[in-house]
């Protein structure tokens, strides 16, 4: 019963450190205000070009700054005049589009 007890910890524990490894850290508007006047991302005005290029005439709902495995991520989440939820992400170094997913 003991090494059950242990075992479970241990698997616990592990499972807490595996998600802490992949998990995402939302950034403040002061950090990302750093990194943009450093150069290190792009301005968010030019994200949103992006996105509301691929979906025209869609309504902002939601935008965040993630770093992501040491990479800065641009999460956009935007509602079509069709009524469906876009989840994009974009490299926000660069700008490319990393993901395009309807949202649930």
């Amino acid at each position: 019963m003991n090494i059950n007890v242990r075992f479970s910890q241990l698997l616990a524990l592990m499972l807490c450190a595996c998600c802490s490894l992949a998990s995402a850290r939302d950034l403040g508007q002061d950090e990302a205000l750093r990194l943009r006047e450093r150069g290190e991302i792009l301005p968010l005005e030019e994200i949103l070009k992006f996105a509301l290029e691929r979906y025209p005439n869609s309504k902002l709902l939601q935008v965040e700054l993630e770093e992501k495995q040491g990479a800065y991520v641009y999460e956009v989440e935007l509602v079509t005049p069709q009524r469906v939820v876009r989840e994009l992400k974009f490299n926000a170094s660069s700008g490319n589009l990393t993901k395009d997913k309807e949202d649930d």
